[in-house]
């Protein structure tokens, strides 16, 4: 078998280069046209104005505005009486006399959902003893892993909490807690008004968030039973 090699000059190369080039894109429009032969653009049926409206069709006939629209004594009225500033003044006037749509906050505060998640808390029995027993549900269904929780078995055998913390930075107010809790432990107050002035502030501890149950129990309690019938 005999191998024959054809070595091209620069301008036989240029030459073959170019004419290739021409043939594709010779090719492209050829089949670009075919294309649209076979599927014309419903775009361009749409929006052709040229074309008749379908029987049946209700079109309004349009109305270009002119002051010839208007009668003399309308325009009158309006250039001597200034209507439209009567107007404006009247509809001023009406809501003078209505009661207003906003609040004065911080001295005014508008009523709060039931079901609003805001400051955490963890709530205690009516004999002073505090409800969480550990099982760390909380802990582990947080997505936004702000909870940390150490315990401890007691003499009686019952588990308690020694250490629960909640970075107050990462809390993203899923209510995932509250939910999983089967001892209504921790909940989310009413309170949306905690902001601090640093970052330490909002780690809160266990100790925090049971002085934070003690304050709001009465609320938390009255939202959970108007809640319970729901879960």
């Amino acid at each position: 078998m005999t191998f024959r090699f054809i070595i091209l000059s620069d301008d036989a190369e240029f030459q073959l280069t170019l004419i290739t080039c021409q043939v594709t894109a010779r090719l492209e429009l050829l089949e670009h046209q075919s294309y649209q032969h076979r599927w014309p653009r419903p775009a361009a049926r749409l929006c052709d104005a040229s074309r008749p409206s379908p029987a049946n069709f209700r079109t309004s006939k349009p109305v270009r505005w002119t002051w010839d629209n208007e009668s003399t004594l309308d325009r009158m009225g309006k250039f001597f009486l200034m209507t439209e500033m009567a107007r404006g003044m009247y509809v001023l006037l009406e809501q003078y006399f209505r009661p207003p749509y906003t609040i004065y906050y911080p001295f005014e505060k508008g009523p709060i959902s039931p079901r609003f998640r805001g400051e955490h808390a963890l709530r205690r029995y009516p004999s002073g003893e505090e409800r969480c027993i550990a099982c760390k549900l909380c802990e582990a269904i947080c997505p936004a892993q702000a909870i940390t929780i150490e315990a401890e078995e007691r003499a009686d055998g019952s588990r308690r909490t020694t250490k629960y913390d909640i970075d107050m930075t990462k809390c993203i107010y899923c209510g995932f807690c509250q939910e999983s809790c089967p001892v209504d432990a921790i909940v989310e107050s009413p309170n949306a008004e905690y902001a601090t002035e640093t970052r330490e502030e909002l780690l809160y501890n266990k100790e925090k968030l049971l002085s934070n149950g003690d304050k709001w129990e009465p609320e938390l309690a009255a939202a959970i039973r108007a809640d319970s019938p729901y879960r």
